[in-house]
Parts: C-alpha cells; structure tokens; sequence
C-alpha cells in the first residue's frame, strides 16, 4: 500500500535583508579568499583559512561561526561580524508516495523555486532550478509557461543542495564513524530554468559542489541539462567538465521549432555539430540526449530510425521520458506500446534507451512539471490552457 502524499509547512527565520555581511555560501575558493582578505585576514594566512572555513561550512554543514572550534575566538567574532552563511528557506515540502520530495524553495526578493529529492536505491538525485521561471517556452514543459523572473546566484544554487541535506540528516557527526552513504549522491540542473542562460553562477556552483573537501561530488554525478545554447557548450566542458543531456525531443527541425523554439535560433544540425566535440572535450563517457514521447507528434518509427541517423558518431544514450501531463496541456503521452517499440528500434541501432519511471507526479514533481506554486495559484487552469495553447 503506497504511503500517503504528505505536506509540511516549515517556518525559518527570515535574515535580515540589509544586514551588510557577505553570504559565504557559493563563494568560489578563489572568492572566499579575497572576501576574508578584505575583512582583515593577513595575506599569509587566508588559505589556510579558507580550508578551515571551507570544511567547517560544507563538510559539517556548520552554520554558526561559534562553533568552528580550530578558529580563535576573536577571528570566530570577526567572522561572524563581517559574514554569514545563509540559505535559501523551504517553504513548503511535499512527500510522494513513491518518496520523492519537492520543496518549494523562497529565495532572496521572495521569489520561490522548486526542487525535487529523487530517491533510489543505494543512491539519490536532487534535481536542481537555475532561475526563477525559464528564458525559454518549450510548448510541452509546465515550467516554460511561467516566465523568467530572474537568474539564481551561485549560493542559491548550492543553497539548494545544503538545504536538502539538511532536511535528510546527512550532514556528519564529529565523532561518529564514518558513514560512506550518500542519500543525495547525484545532481541534476534540470529543474526550473536553462542553465547555461545563467553559466556564470551555475559554474561558480558547481565548482562549490565538486570541491573535494567539502560536499564532494564527483563531475561524473552531476548532469547539466540544456535546450541547446550552442555558444556555451564547449565552455561548459572545459569549464565544468560535468555530464551533459540534450533536451532533444525531435528529429526535425520543423517539429523542434514548435516542442523547442530556441532550435529557430540553433537548429539540429548546428546544435549536433556543437556535441561532437563535448565527449573529447570534457572527458565525459557520452552524452544523454532526453526525449520526452508525445503521442503523434514525435513518436513514430520513423522518428525513431531519423534520430539514429543524427547521433550517429556521438557516444550517447537516449532517456525516454513519457510525458507528464499537467492541466492545460496541449499533448498527451505516447502508450506504452509505442514508447517500447520507438525504445526496441534505438536499442537494435546499438544505443542504450532506458525509458523514465515518473516519478512524483502526484504532487507535480515529475520531468517538466515544475512551477513555483504561488505563480500557479495566480492563474486559473483555463488560463494556464490558453497559455500553453498560445
């Protein structure tokens, strides 16, 4: 028997907005340095300092300057007088019964984002937003009828992740052996927003999150998903290096204009071009092209034998993804007879094509559903029909 959806609403002090101090959360090395510099911290020692910052912050998970006990008291004082380490608040949380968690995330400003815990066995993915609303309308994603409101900073992002491990106790106990486990073992930027509309702060983010001796995830559990902004793709190679998926969902440039519209400005053949090079590039095994199956539009056998076609020569596989239906949309999802049988035809062509298990799609978790919930309870389901229609 499935467990019950379940919703808290959780209160967190609110900082003050105009406390003057500088958030250490998402500062880069490089920036931490620099800030503790600036505050007063001699030259010679601002390393060393930026180590035991670094750890005390991201491997203890340390909010308070009072407890990093390596520190003497009066740098502890002057610490906690020019800095702070603050993130982003949870509003509320949703529990689905196949336990995958959404949070309703209130950033800076009072704008609010979606994130959403994956949990599987032995491992777990928190699928990261990047901006409030998105640069883009793809016409099948729920988060494309919300527009941009702005870009999250990079201790946005990474405030994303620590408030996640926050809400599971992951964060480790001094003292206590140590624990290998990881409950969130995987990120993926494919929540709300295109991430390479926001490179700078997501790359700032992710050096945060790869960082070795702090929340050390490694470059190969982190999946950066784009629509296809051709210019950044070699940067994000050489500066990131992470794993990259493809929103593809098309083999012709007439049917990605409409499921895709930034194809109108990079189409296929330029954006494959552009893909090429990211394996050598960034020393990634492949690259994931997603493919979200809408019944009549792009599911056909013919579709199926045109995309094998394009990616030949690309070391890649293909994530199925049947799509998430949410009100007003104007698509429906391929049966399971059809994506099986688009799946067999990719598989037979020598490539991997695992089909998606959706997941949290009784509270709106799921692939393309996310929307910050005070922006869907501004319109009414007609509207958001019209909008999708529009």
């Amino acid at each position: 028997m499935n467990a019950p959806i379940t919703q808290d609403v959780l209160t967190l002090p609110r900082k003050l907005p105009d406390s003057g101090r500088v958030n250490i959360v998402g500062l880069t090395r490089d920036q931490l340095r620099q800030a503790l510099i600036d505050a007063g911290t001699p030259e010679k020692q601002a390393k060393m300092r930026v180590g035991q910052v670094w750890q005390w912050v991201y491997h203890w998970g340390v909010r308070d300057f009072a407890q990093m006990s390596n520190l003497a008291k009066d740098y502890r004082a002057l610490l906690a007088d020019r800095f702070e380490i603050t993130l982003p608040e949870i509003v509320t949380r949703q529990i689905s019964s196949d336990g995958t968690r959404k949070y309703l995330v209130r950033i800076a400003g009072g704008h609010e984002v979606e994130t959403v815990y994956i949990p599987e066995e032995g491992r777990g993915t928190l699928c990261v937003s990047s901006q409030v609303g998105c640069t883009l309308t793809c016409s099948f994603c729920h988060t494309g009828t919300q527009k941009l409101v702005r870009n999250l900073t990079a201790g946005e992002i990474v405030g994303q992740l620590m408030l996640a491990r926050d809400d599971l106790g992951e964060w480790p106990e001094p003292g206590a052996p140590k624990d290998e486990t990881r409950l969130v073992s995987n990120i993926v930027l494919m929540g709300m927003g295109e991430p390479l509309y926001n490179f700078d702060a997501v790359r700032d983010a992710m050096r945060v999150c790869m960082d070795n001796e702090g929340l050390s995830l490694s470059r190969r559990r982190i999946t950066l998903s784009t629509s296809g902004v051709v210019p950044e793709i070699a940067r994000t190679a050489e500066e990131i290096g992470c794993q990259l998926a493809v929103s593809f969902h098309a083999t012709t440039d007439e049917v990605r204009n409409i499921l895709v519209p930034i194809n109108k400005r990079w189409n296929i053949a330029t954006l494959l071009d552009a893909l090429r090079d990211y394996p050598r590039l960034s020393n990634s095994e492949r690259i994931t092209f997603e493919y979200v199956m809408l019944a009549g539009v792009n599911d056909s056998d013919e579709d199926a034998h045109r995309l094998v076609d394009l990616i030949r020569g690309i070391p890649a596989k293909i994530n199925l993804i049947p799509f998430n239906e949410w009100p007003g949309a104007p698509y429906k999802r391929s049966s399971n007879n059809r994506i099986h049988a688009f799946a067999d035809i990719i598989y037979k062509a020598g490539y991997a094509s695992p089909i998606r298990t959706p997941r949290g799609e009784d509270i709106m978790a799921a692939c393309g559903q996310l929307k910050s919930a005070t922006e869907r309870g501004r319109k009414s389901r007609a509207e958001i029909a019209a909008e999708a229609a529009g």
